[in-house]
């Protein structure tokens, strides 16, 4: 989960400030995204140290692909706002679905569990 918490603070980081130009009223939720994201990411690093493991503070392969698409994409668009905030929203759909796979694989332990559900909860509620 903390590679997911990762991968979403490296996307968030790829919306430029010229986006705000454009969507100025998405700028209070994104900065709360931004905020929630580095509280999840808190939470698990918290997780990981109480059991004696080493936090990792990498991305996943698959979010590492999906920022240089995202690259890609946004040198071909017209619109680069758009495209960017589009890409924003997919990567929230991949987290969401990462969180509810990893609460369905039945291989946390409880507290785990507990932290992963209720960071699944904050996710949908931003949605």
């Amino acid at each position: 989960m903390l590679n997911i918490t990762n991968d979403r603070i490296q996307e968030f980081s790829k919306v430029e400030d010229k986006v705000w130009d454009t969507y100025t009223p998405l700028k209070g939720d994104y900065d709360q995204m931004v905020s929630q994201s580095q509280t999840m990411k808190s939470e698990l690093n918290n997780l990981i140290t109480e059991r004696g493991w080493q936090p990792n503070n990498t991305g996943s392969t698959a979010g590492a692909i999906h920022r240089a698409w995202i690259d890609v994409k946004n040198s071909f668009s017209g619109d680069k706002a758009e495209a960017t905030l589009e890409n924003v929203v997919y990567g929230e759909e991949a987290a969401i679905n990462a969180y509810q796979d990893a609460l369905d694989s039945g291989d946390l332990c409880p507290e785990s569990s507990r932290v992963v559900s209720d960071q699944l909860h904050h996710e949908v509620i931003i949605q």
